[in-house]
């Protein structure tokens, strides 16, 4: 018995198990930094009514598609960091984390200047009718103030997450969040704003989280992480950019894909988007959880491969898959048991809370395989495959975005919305299990070193 239990024991732990956790649980915080404000103003927004609750939907759908699409700035950091960090190269590590800082501030500026001048264009685009158009207006041009903050949070993510530091950011992210849900109630409700108060309390609290990320970058832990505070010349941005580029298609395909399915959802009507915003933010978060792991994946595979342990990272990697399934199955379960609970926190209009529970089921068996998907994706970036997840991410969107299209004309209903997104998730899911499972991801990145 005592040797069957040491057995059991054995198959169920790891020596991966403690370095894996060290950086996935409190990436945690990191990780739902945005989708975790857009849930809170959720929380708060929903109670204005479907109407506000709508037009915060096709805004959180926009900021989504703007700057995550720059998620480059911590997904091409985290690698190269990490990579250096395992070579002991830290002058390197320096000029990868300024050239990202750098990147974050032009790439910020644009995205801000953008957002103001085609604000009204963009928002018809996404099917805002006149009713909708005031209220998304509002908070759309009050919001995109925050645009260089957020990317500069991004890149900070990433720099820490290369230093083998997932602690310090989860500290920077909680503190803003508290400050966002403190705000919220006191701008929507006390002040009166409505939806503008919901925008300016973002924008107040992104911008701190930002600032605070750069105080401790260029000055409190300088020395600590070898940080040279050294203005990059444009032209060593190049390699930089050629990551981004990779991550832009990727990261473009997979918002511009979730970005359809709520403009599908907002032309089916105002209580079909405003179901759809729930439960896409409900969705989102949960998997954020699981792209914790992710970043495990991201930081632990290419310090290995930079130190030139190819199997050290073969091993780290199959436990992070395992990880990856079942946390995703506990999730998917515990999701399905709170659907008679969770959507009455969101909003007490009756329409909208039936409309959500039709598309419960889907969230909460996407958990297990959003599991496999997201740890997979953070192993690709790890070994910085970039372009094959590009790839790869095209052929899902078009297999995701045929079903979208086919949703209004079918009379699918919210339903078809949400095959689409299972489509999109299916599809990922084929495209990086057969390069992995044929053991070629990880030796041709031991190989490129």
């Amino acid at each position: 018995m005592p040797s069957f239990i040491h057995r059991v024991k054995a198959a169920l732990t790891s020596p991966h198990d403690r370095p894996i956790l060290d950086l996935a649980v409190p990436a945690l915080a990191g990780l739902a930094a945005d989708p975790l404000v857009s849930l809170v103003d959720t929380a708060f927004v929903g109670q204005l009514g479907p109407i506000p609750l709508a037009a915060l939907g096709i805004n959180a759908s926009i900021f989504s598609m703007t700057f995550v699409i720059f998620n480059f700035l911590a997904y091409g950091t985290t690698p190269r960091v990490g990579r250096a960090i395992g070579t002991g190269d830290r002058e390197e590590a320096s000029r990868v984390v300024m050239r990202a800082i750098l990147l974050a501030i032009l790439s910020g500026a644009v995205a801000l200047l953008l957002l103001q001048v085609f604000a009204e264009p963009i928002l018809r685009l996404m099917g805002a009718d006149d009713g909708l158009l005031g209220p998304a207006l509002t908070y759309l041009r009050i919001r995109a103030c925050a645009g260089p903050a957020v990317l500069l949070i991004t890149a900070s993510h990433g720099a820490f997450r290369g230093y083998q530091d997932t602690r310090t950011p989860m500290k920077v992210t909680i503190g803003f969040n508290i400050i966002n849900a403190t705000l919220d109630p006191i701008l929507i409700f006390g002040f009166d704003w409505g939806l503008a108060g919901a925008a300016t309390a973002t924008v107040a609290a992104q911008w701190i989280g930002a600032l605070t990320f750069l105080v401790l970058l260029l000055h409190r832990r300088r020395e600590e992480l070898g940080i040279r505070p050294l203005v990059p010349k444009l032209r060593s941005l190049g390699a930089f950019l050629t990551i981004g580029r990779d991550l832009f298609i990727r990261t473009s395909a997979l918002v511009g894909t979730m970005t359809l399915a709520t403009a599908i959802a907002t032309r089916i009507g105002t209580t079909a988007v405003a179901a759809h915003q729930v439960a896409a933010q409900l969705w989102l978060f949960l998997a954020l959880l699981v792209d914790a792991l992710a970043v495990s994946g991201q930081a632990l595979v290419s310090k290995h491969l930079g130190a030139g342990d190819e199997d050290a990272a073969r091993s780290v990697s199959n436990r992070l898959l395992q990880w990856g399934l079942g946390v995703g199955i506990l999730l998917g379960v515990a999701f399905y048991g709170l659907q008679p609970v969770l959507p009455d926190f969101f909003t007490d209009d009756a329409a909208t809370i039936a409309a959500v529970l039709t598309i419960f089921p889907f969230v909460a068996v996407l958990q297990p395989l959003n599991g496999l998907v997201f740890v997979w994706d953070g192993l690709y970036m790890g070994v910085e495959a970039f372009s094959y997840l590009a790839k790869a991410m095209l052929l899902s969107a078009g297999a995701a975005a045929a079903v979208l299209l086919l949703t209004i004309p079918m009379n699918w209903g919210l339903a078809g919305v949400w095959w689409g997104i299972t489509t999109l998730m299916g599809v990922r899911l084929l495209t990086l299990a057969v390069p992995y499972a044929r053991g070629t991801l990880l030796s041709a990145a031991a190989d490129s070193d």
